[in-house]
């Protein structure tokens, strides 16, 4: 039985279905433009495939320190101590929870990334409160 309220004709859906066959066959875009595919999500896309992100399906706290530091400081920064990480954050106008995280850090260690720099701080609840973003 049609209503009559659909939004496609039976001729536009067979049109639409046989545009889809070679996706859906290949499994990836057939298409010859790429400007015409859909953007791939990103790897720090909040996972919304089983529902909305609520706080206890969020990023863990060392993941959002991780993207947060990470928005701040770039890699030609590391190898560095804490001084020059602080410095650079102040530079940056970042979050002052951050800086102040590193302030309580030992003062001799050097950190070659983001990833050791955000277990640092996160180690032994080191980091004080979380930055802005941060759950």
């Amino acid at each position: 039985m049609q209503r009559g309220s659909d939004r496609l004709s039976v001729h536009r859906d067979d049109e639409m279905k046989h545009e889809l066959q070679g996706l859906l066959r290949s499994g990836h875009p057939t298409r010859t433009e790429e400007w015409n595919d859909p953007e791939p999500t990103a790897e720090d896309d909040p996972d919304v495939v089983n529902g909305p992100v609520t706080p206890g399906r969020g990023p863990s706290y060392l993941e959002a320190l991780r993207l947060e530091l990470a928005r701040n400081l770039t890699r030609g920064t590391f190898p560095a101590g804490p001084r020059e990480l602080g410095r650079v954050l102040r530079r940056g106008n970042a979050p002052d929870a951050l800086v102040d995280g590193l302030r309580r850090l030992p003062h001799k260690a050097r950190y070659g990334n983001v990833q050791e720099l955000a277990l640092a701080l996160t180690e032994s609840g080191r980091s004080g409160p979380p930055a802005p973003g941060v759950a």
